[in-house]
């Protein structure tokens, strides 16, 4: 009987997915919505009001019952899609399930020929296109799942969806819509999260934490002008040599350790236990998934260090770079200033402000020669470390990943930052959370050739809808 339902389920979900949800996605693709951060015309170009109008008006005609719908604008602050759909017999056990739609930019010069950040194409089971899986898919995700249910006339809670679409910027109007919001919110007993990772396509993955992140762009000025390199090298200091100077204070460039104790935690032990198994599930993989230039080795050869090392260590990295001419542009002058843009990745512990203040004092203490340092534009976050999940979840974890994947349901932490899981887990203490996503490996999320797995996407569809019906059973079982 179980095989039987898990057989409709899985055709009723892949063929919406076929007639209903690719298509639109594809359409959603074309769409070149930027995150704010990326976009300064945001506000006037109507991009990210398109993509939001797109997806709404797609819930709405989803014709799913008891579903009320609309988008939240405020003045000056991103939208957001929230919908309510009521529960089975009107039950009031909340769901709240998450997902955004704002993009990362497109760096369209770096995809592969034939594909394109705003072309969707469909190549090997996989839809290429910027903002598929990180995170367009996730309202149709949300809403075929329910729609499913209903279909098979299978219970559920109440659903609240909440799209919103500055997540790729750190998500500033989180906060100001979710306090709006709290009162149709009301209290989630479980929260789905659909913008994070897995380790392989084949089993569901939930993560168990996420890093906490802090950006900031650093300038070191040394003359009011450029000079003639031929004039002034050896008298005046190198602008680039002193910020590579003030970088070694925070990383050891042999190593890529970051030395400061201030942006370090305990490992928690249940954490190193669940990346022991997940080193023995992926073994190399996380490796080879990567993209390497020919011989480039990793920072390590053990997996389980290069998984620690992912989720629950410090990292720093150059992301951005200014006061540099092009290769053909480069003349012999000693360059007035540089300027670099960094991201330092935070265990999932660490306390962002604490270590903020840490990257500020180190980056600007004492520095050589007087040389004039700037540290401006500084915003990130804390990580989080998920809750131990109840029984029954992670039983119905597991149960939905072996009917629909025919493997048992893996665990593993996410090197990335979800704004929305750390105010949810202080807004919403005793909720149950369920982190899942679609951004495996080679899919490539931020980068050239995001792609979209198709057939994993539709199997996680089935999943959220089973656990989703398995939440009702739950709670009508202790009512």
């Amino acid at each position: 009987k179980k095989s039987k339902m898990t057989s409709s389920l899985y055709g009723l979900i892949s063929s919406h997915w076929d007639s209903n949800v690719i298509p639109k996605i594809q359409e959603y693709v074309t769409i070149p919505n930027q995150s704010p951060s990326y976009d300064p015309e945001w506000k006037t170009n109507n991009l990210i009001n398109n993509a939001t109008d797109l997806l709404f008006n797609w819930a709405l005609s989803q014709n799913v019952e008891g579903l009320r719908a609309e988008i939240v604008r405020e003045q000056d602050r991103t939208p957001v899609i929230f919908i309510e759909i009521s529960g089975t017999d009107n039950v009031q056990e909340t769901i709240m399930m998450y997902g955004h739609l704002d993009k990362q930019p497109p760096l369209t010069d770096a995809w592969e020929t034939g594909l394109g950040p705003y072309t969707p194409v469909i190549r090997d089971g996989k839809l290429y296109g910027r903002g598929a899986a990180d995170d367009g898919y996730s309202i149709f995700t949300a809403l075929t799942s329910i729609k499913a249910l209903q279909t098979q006339k299978l219970p559920h809670a109440r659903i609240v969806v909440f799209i919103e679409a500055s997540e790729e910027s750190g998500s500033p109007d989180l906060d100001f819509y979710i306090e709006k919001l709290t009162p149709r919110i009301g209290q989630p007993s479980l929260i789905i999260c659909l913008d994070s990772g897995c380790g392989n396509y084949q089993q569901l993955w939930l993560t168990t934490s996420l890093r906490g992140m802090i950006a900031a762009s650093i300038t070191v000025s040394v003359l009011k002008e450029g000079v003639h390199s031929g004039a002034a090298s050896g008298i005046v200091p190198s602008s680039f040599r002193i910020l590579r100077g003030l970088l070694d204070r925070l990383e050891d460039p042999n190593t890529g350790k970051i030395l400061s104790q201030a942006f370090y935690v305990e490992i928690p032990k249940s954490r190193i236990e669940q990346v022991k198994r997940s080193a023995q599930t992926l073994g190399k993989s996380i490796i080879t998934d990567l993209p390497f230039v020919d011989g480039v080795e990793a920072m390590d050869s053990d997996v389980e260090t290069l998984l620690l090392n992912r989720t629950w260590r410090p990292t720093l990295s150059v992301i951005g770079a200014e006061g540099f001419p092009t290769l053909k542009m480069a003349g012999n002058v000693l360059r007035t200033s540089s300027s670099l843009r960094i991201s330092v990745r935070l265990p999932p512990l660490v306390d962002p402000e604490i270590a903020k203040a840490e990257l500020i004092r180190i980056l600007t203490e004492d520095p050589p020669y007087h040389a004039h340092v700037s540290v401006e534009d500084v915003h990130g976050g804390p990580g989080w470390n998920s809750p131990d999940l109840e029984p029954w979840l992670e039983r119905a974890a597991d149960e939905a990943s072996k009917e629909f994947y025919q493997k048992p349901l893996s665990f593993i932490g996410e090197g990335f930052s979800i704004p929305f899981m750390g105010m949810l887990s202080k807004m919403f203490p005793k909720a149950q959370f369920l982190i899942t996503g679609v951004l495996g490996p080679q899919s490539n999320p931020h980068g050239p050739n995001e792609f979209l797995h198709i057939d994993f996407a539709k199997r996680l569809t089935c999943c959220v809808a089973q656990i989703v019906h398995q939440h009702f059973v739950q709670h009508q079982k202790s009512s």
